[in-house]
C-alpha cells in the first residue's frame, strides 16, 4: 500500500521496483524513513520515548516469494542514531479472513507461515527521564490500575485491527491508511507519558494518536502529507467528549468487577484510592486520578483547545 508514496518521494524506487531489484528498492524506501527517525531523535527530550508500529512485508519478485524485515531494518537505523532499544511488543492482529493460507495450501515445503502480527518498537533517547517536582505529582496522578498494568505491559497484544478504507473522505486520494485501533494508541500514551506531556505523531493520518492524547490529558502535535485525511481526525477530536465518557466508564466498571472478584476469592484490596475511595491493589494506585474531556474549542482549521475536568464515577459503581 505504500509503494506509491515511496515512488513520489524517490523516483529511483519506482525504477528499482520495475526492474525487480527488490533489495535495493527496500533499502531506498527505508532511507526515506530514516530521515523521520533522525528528526524524531532531534526533537525528543532526554529520556523521551519513540514508538514505531511496523509490520514486515511479504511479496514476490521474479516469482520468488520472500519476507522483507522492516522491523529489523528500523532497529538498526535507530541504534545508529543513538536510541536505546527497549523491550518490544508483538501486536497479533485478529483477522476475519476466511482464507489464511499462503503458498501451496495443504502441500509441504511450498506453504508459508501466515503473517498476522506487527511490531511495536520502543526506543528511549538517552537515560531514564528525570521528573521535576511538578511532573512527579502528575506522574502519580497518571498511574494505572494494577490489572491494567499486567495487561498493557504484556509482550503480546491481541487487538482487532481497524478497517482501512477511507476513499472519498475529505480531499484525500488514499484508498487505505495504516490506521490502528484507538485501544492501541490509548494504551501506549498511558504507558509511556504523563499528563501534560506532548505526544508527537509524524504520520498522524486519521488522528488516532492525537485522539488518545486528548483522552488522556496530554498535548498533541501531528503531521501528515495528505491534508484531506485530516478531516477524519478533526471529527474524532470534536467527538472526544462522548468517547472520553465511554472509555473512562468502561475502565471504571472493569476495575469494579476486578475488585469484586478479588473479594469473593478472599483477596482483599489492601489500599484505597484517595481520589475515588475505591479499593486498589498497590500503594502506587492510591493517587490515580482521571480527567474527562469537558469541552473542545476549535482555534483554527487544524488546531483545538481541549478542557478537562476530574472524572466523576456514576453512583453505585464504587468498589
Amino acid at each position: 500500500m505504500w509503494d506509491d508514496l515511496f515512488k513520489q518521494w524517490d523516483v529511483k524506487v519506482k525504477r528499482l521496483l520495475l526492474e525487480n531489484k527488490a533489495s535495493e528498492a527496500f533499502e531506498r524506501m527505508h532511507l526515506q524513513l530514516d530521515a523521520v527517525w533522525k528528526e524524531s531523535f532531534r526533537v525528543l527530550k532526554e529520556g523521551g520515548i519513540l514508538v514505531i508500529n511496523i509490520g514486515d512485508a511479504t511479496r514476490s519478485f521474479k516469482q520468488e516469494f520472500q519476507l522483507f524485515s522492516n522491523h529489523s531494518r528500523i532497529l538498526q537505523s535507530c541504534h545508529k542514531l543513538g536510541f536505546n532499544c527497549l523491550p518490544d511488543i508483538l501486536w497479533r492482529k485478529q483477522t476475519n479472513s476466511p482464507t489464511k493460507f499462503m503458498g501451496s495450501g495443504m502441500f509441504p515445503v511450498g506453504a508459508y507461515v501466515t503473517y498476522e502480527h506487527e511490531y511495536i518498537l520502543i526506543f528511549r533517547k538517552g537515560s531514564k527521564r528525570i521528573f521535576s517536582k511538578a511532573e512527579l505529582e502528575l506522574r502519580r496522578e497518571s498511574a494505572f490500575f494494577w490489572e491494567e498494568r499486567n495487561k498493557w505491559f504484556s509482550d503480546i497484544w491481541e487487538i482487532k485491527g481497524e478497517k482501512q478504507i477511507v476513499k472519498g473522505v475529505g480531499t484525500t486520494t488514499r484508498n487505505r491508511t495504516a490506521a490502528f485501533p484507538l485501544e492501541f494508541a490509548y494504551r501506549l500514551v498511558n504507558m509511556l507519558s504523563i499528563k501534560g506531556d506532548i505526544v508527537l505523531d509524524p504520520f498522524v493520518g486519521t488522528g488516532t494518536t492525537s485522539l488518545a492524547a486528548v483522552l488522556t490529558a496530554r498535548n498533541s502535535i501531528g503531521f501528515d502529507i495528505d491534508s484531506g485525511i485530516l478531516e477524519i481526525g478533526k471529527l474524532r477530536i470534536e467527538n472526544s467528549i462522548k468517547i472520553s465518557s465511554e472509555i473512562l466508564g468502561r475502565r471504571w466498571r472493569e476495575h469494579a468487577d476486578f475488585i469484586a472478584r478479588r473479594i469473593r476469592e478472599g483477596k482483599n484490596a489492601v489500599h484505597i484510592n484517595e481520589n475515588y475511595n475505591i479499593g486498589v491493589v498497590t500503594a502506587q494506585e492510591r493517587t490515580l486520578k482521571w480527567e474527562s474531556v469537558h469541552s473542545v474549542d476549535r482555534k483554527n482549521h487544524l488546531s483545538y483547545t481541549v478542557n478537562h475536568v476530574p472524572f466523576e464515577p456514576k453512583k453505585g459503581k464504587n468498589c
